[in-house]
């Protein structure tokens, strides 16, 4: 939506809070709820890249409403883009000045600077074809790259610079690859006859999706000549050497569709001498997958297998076992033998990160000696902050690590020394960091930061984040809105788990008066954030709730009865929360949560399943352009019944709400998107038939132009239709559980 009718919609809204709604004067009004128009138009950002120097960052800014309009009923088809608009621009982090590169938002991706930074490329999609195009810092132009080609560039390419900034590697579709991907497609939705054959090595659906992993690798130089390098087929990872005399390539090809296991792909490495064309296989074909981490300098790859760190060269015959009888015990009072993982590669190549159960090693990586560099026993593993790496300086002498506490909103950046082993804190406080991203001479640190309650903003800093500056304001207008204040949560499940929620607190909120709550359910919550949901449902003077539960193989159905009501009722004896008035909601796993915790319990006024499965069993073959996944995901994936269907049939029917249905209470409205590829809106619709039957309050929306997540995922008449019935369901129910609770103390009255 153009910025000026975002504007428009905003003053409109004001003047209806100020002239239709009788507030007195501008002056003493207090901030306006947050609305649904406010959740389109709230701006983020994505870092895509920094230049070496840590001059300039490359940033991309959308909104929700960019994300709108997608064609659901075309997922599983290769030739489609779906639509993701944004605002790419630069920011210079010296002084804050933002350079928008184009007039209008665009959908572009990989962007990145070239490895002296003087130049910026991306590719392009305008809505019919992608484009190569290029920034200059010093002129400030953007420029085409005319490409002497008719191959077209795919939608899932890459861009990666050649080691000389002289050009790109690119991903191309071979000629008459569009016409075949489109009619695979077509052949499977329109027909007229599809024929599904079990004796076929791969099912239908996965035969038209491995079309889109085909593509062309091919050198582009900055003049626009293409070199095709490799013929059509299915490449992965691919790394240049330093001298970028040669690449090499992950290869991968499809061989069967397998429901267990990973043994339906072949893989295999490649080295493609970039003078001649010729090509050396360095690892043989084989169905277990490659995991290569290449030195700096591309020579190298090392990886880990069964617990031992492997190093082997491009030019070299075999691989060298570094840790080979260096396999101890983990101490003395823990007999269990280390195992090795491969972190990084350190800067010169010449040592490896690695990690074992004793923590964070710096190993040679010629002679395979190695040095205890941050100890993690199980205690620091299990309760001590989290660490992830950033990065690391020029000389190889310090690591930066972003670190969260696990037990409260405590996060920052450290750095490792490694030679005296200790990790010393730059910054650490309850605000909210994110895309950590250090520049290739650390001498700038480019990151994401928000209180925990508004959205994020971009800063840069020092390495040790001496001198932050901001260097964006991206809604200034949420000034003027009332949002809600988070907090974290601490409470014991039925079983007796320490889990974390995460509370929101209603607009206007007075301290000694009960509030109604509603909880939104998935899985794990911590981290606090901007989240438009909540904030909509905390306009309404409500307390929004994200509890977590720990879910156990077999038996994830128990899960959310234990931590979620357990994590209300803590909220409910501090006095916050009226018991009365309970909602909960939850979308895709969260829904199918909502529709088993009501079978299990009347204690919520009302509840909402967005987007979320009611029958497990009939799911298992519903989505069928996702193929195998439902079955992976019931008997080994995030549905946890850690069986198949014919195995432990008692766990699936005891985990399919549809037929526990007759013990539901509660008004239950359901949500879907007839587009919706993941959960079919015709597994809801098997609740809500049931329902209607037994006689119980249901309503069942559909919308048609939406996919998954409901009316979220379908377009901006949709998006707000979609909160208004969310947030009147609450409303209603809420006023009638108040009022039978009246009726009830009326009628026990003398």
């Amino acid at each position: 939506m153009p910025e000026s009718v975002v504007l428009i919609r905003r003053a409109l809204t004001l003047f209806a809070l100020l002239f239709l709604g009788g507030v007195p004067s501008i002056r003493a009004q207090s901030p306006r709820p947050f609305t649904p128009d406010d959740a389109l138009a709230v701006r983020t950002l994505s870092v895509e890249s920094l230049s070496p120097d840590g001059r300039w960052a490359a940033v991309t800014v959308r909104t929700h409403e960019d994300r709108l309009n997608v064609d659901h009923f075309r997922f599983g088809d290769p030739t489609y883009v779906a639509p993701s608009l944004e605002t790419l621009m630069v920011v210079d982090t010296r002084t804050g000045n933002e350079t928008a590169l184009f007039d209008d938002r665009v959908q572009v991706s990989n962007v990145a600077f070239s490895p002296d930074g003087g130049t910026l490329a991306w590719i392009r999609w305008d809505g019919d074809e992608h484009h190569l195009e290029t920034w200059d810092p010093a002129s400030g132009r953007v420029a085409a790259v005319s490409l002497d080609t008719d191959l077209a560039i795919a939608s899932n390419a890459g861009l990666t610079w050649r080691p000389d900034g002289r050009g790109w590697l690119v991903q191309f579709r071979a000629e008459g690859w569009a016409q075949e991907a489109r009619a695979a497609f077509l052949e499977m939705t329109e027909g007229p006859i599809v024929v599904h054959d079990g004796s076929e090595p791969f099912l239908d659906w996965d035969r038209v999706r491995n079309l889109g992993g085909l593509t062309v690798p091919a050198l582009v130089g900055l003049d626009g000549e293409v070199r095709p390098i490799l013929p059509e087929g299915g490449w992965g990872a691919s790394t240049f050497t330093d001298d970028g005399s040669a690449l090499t390539v992950t290869g991968q090809r499809p061989l069967k569709t397998v429901y267990e296991g990973n043994d339906g792909t072949e893989w295999r490495l490649l080295r493609v001498d970039l003078a001649t064309g010729d090509t050396t296989q360095l690892v043989e074909p084989d169905t277990d997958r490659i995991q290569a981490n290449f030195s700096p300098d591309g020579t190298r790859w090392a990886y880990a297998d069964r617990g031992d760190v492997f190093v082997r060269g491009i030019d070299g015959d075999s691989a060298v076992n570094l840790t080979e009888g260096d396999r101890g015990p983990v101490s003395a009072t823990d007999t269990a033998t280390i195992r090795y993982s491969v972190l990084d590669w350190s800067p010169d190549g010449s040592r490896l990160l690695v990690s074992s159960q004793q923590g964070w090693h710096l190993m040679d990586a010629a002679s395979g000696s190695a040095r205890l560099v941050l100890p993690l026993d199980e205690e620091a593993r299990e309760e001590g902050p989290r660490l992830n790496r950033v990065g690391w300086t020029p000389d190889g002498s310090r690591i930066a690590v972003a670190t969260s506490a696990r037990d409260r909103w405590q996060r920052g950046l450290a750095w490792l020394d490694l030679a005296s082993g200790t990790l010393e804190q730059a910054r650490s406080d309850a605000n909210l960091y994110s895309a950590w991203t250090l520049s290739e001479d650390a001498s700038t640190v480019v990151y994401r930061m928000s209180d925990g309650d508004r959205p994020d903003e971009l800063f840069a800093a020092g390495p040790d984040l001496e001198s932050p500056r901001r260097l964006t304001t991206l809604n200034p207008w949420l000034d003027e809105v009332a949002l809600t204040r988070s907090e974290l949560v601490e409470y014991l499940d039925v079983d007796g788990e320490k889990q974390f929620g995460i509370l929101y607190y209603p607009v206007g909120y007075v301290e000694g008066r009960a509030y109604p709550l509603v909880a939104e359910v998935y899985e794990e919550f911590f981290d606090n954030g901007f989240n438009h949901r909540m904030n909509l449902v905390a306009s309404q003077g409500w307390f929004g709730f994200r509890p977590s539960v720990d879910l156990e193989e077999g038996f994830p159905g128990e899960a959310w009865m234990k931590g979620v009501t357990t994590g209300i009722n803590t909220l409910i004896d501090r006095g916050l929360v009226d018991g009365r008035r309970l909602g909960i909601h939850g979308t895709s796993y969260g829904g199918y949560a909502v529709n088993l915790i009501v079978t299990q319990t009347d204690r919520f006024a009302a509840a909402i399943n967005i987007s979320g499965k009611v029958n497990i069993i009939s799911f298992l073959g519903d989505s069928e352009k996702i193929t195998t996944r439902n079955y992976r995901a019931a008997e080994s994936g995030q549905d946890r019944i850690g069986a198949t269907l014919w195995e432990q049939p008692q766990k699936y029917l005891a985990h399919t709400a549809v037929l526990a249905a007759d013990r539901i209470e509660t008004p239950l409205l359901l949500l879907t998107g007839e587009g919706d590829w993941n959960v079919p809106a015709t597994n809801q619709r098997e609740m809500y038939y049931a329902l209607r039957r037994l006689g119980k309050e249901v309503v069942w929306v559909n919308y048609l132009r939406a996919g998954h997540g409901a009316g979220r995922a379908g377009t901006v008449e949709d998006f707000h239709d979609h909160w208004s019935r969310i947030l009147g369901w609450y409303r209603t129910h809420f006023d009638e559980a108040v009022a039978d609770d009246a009726d009830v103390v009326s009628s026990n009255r003398p």
